[in-house]
């Protein structure tokens, strides 16, 4: 998708932060984060929200649990906790039109962190 802010980040045509990346997964430090770890992980192919994913390849979201454990290692918010969230349609702030989940840690998350 041409006008996708995250396909653009995927094919390098946009600078972003890079915090992960393998064959099918992108993971990016958040440009406005919400907890001192921010991270977005999102599939190298554009799919709209998390209502696609039984469309994709197999293992999509078993790759995105491994970049997630893998970036909470790194980031250090392994053994402490973190929160993964995918917002799905403009009601639940689903802000950018591509499939993607938010890493947030680093500190004591509340309810209204969402």
């Amino acid at each position: 998708m041409d006008e996708c802010i995250f396909c653009k980040i995927v094919k390098g045509e946009l600078p972003c932060a890079k915090v992960y990346e393998n064959d099918r997964v992108l993971a990016i430090r958040d440009i406005n984060p919400a907890a001192p770890v921010h991270v977005v992980i999102m599939p190298k192919w554009h799919m709209r929200d998390l209502l696609q994913v039984a469309e994709t390849p197999n293992g999509l979201i078993a790759n995105i649990l491994d970049a997630a454990a893998a970036i909470a290692k790194a980031e250090g918010v392994f053994e402490s906790g973190f929160r993964l969230i995918s917002n799905t349609g403009p009601d639940a702030g689903q802000s950018v039109p591509h499939f993607h989940m938010h890493l947030l840690g680093g500190k004591q998350l509340n309810a209204e962190l969402g």
